[in-house]
């Protein structure tokens, strides 16, 4: 790795340059988990930043948590017996219970993949 200088005043500037990234609107669990790696684990995300790869890997979180958050969900709602004939007789009860279902789906996913 060659590297060249430019002349800023009286000094010699390196030419570095980032490799383009990404425009991608962080998702929750990214901004999250990018908020989690700036404040306790500062050389990961470092590392990340400087090699350029840390809108992919916050991407690759984000999808991979709305996944398990989903599947969760679909299980634990599964198993409690909310579904589709309980919203038809009792609208807000299936909203109340859902609601409920996510934040401990949430949950999970939060203490696997973000705060980890």
């Amino acid at each position: 790795m060659e590297l060249t200088y430019r002349q800023n005043g009286d000094y010699l500037v390196p030419n570095l340059t980032l490799e383009e990234q990404p425009r991608e609107t962080p998702g929750k669990y990214a901004r999250m988990r990018r908020r989690f790696l700036k404040e306790h684990r500062k050389g990961l995300y470092s590392a990340l930043l400087l090699s350029g790869r840390l809108t992919a890997y916050l991407t690759e979180i984000d999808r991979q948590a709305r996944e398990q958050v989903d599947a969760t969900l679909a299980r634990m709602a599964a198993a409690e017996g909310v579904n589709e004939q309980l919203k038809a007789t009792d609208q807000m009860e299936w909203v109340r219970r859902m609601n409920s279902l996510k934040a401990e789906a949430e949950e999970a996913v939060l203490r696997e993949l973000i705060y980890n």
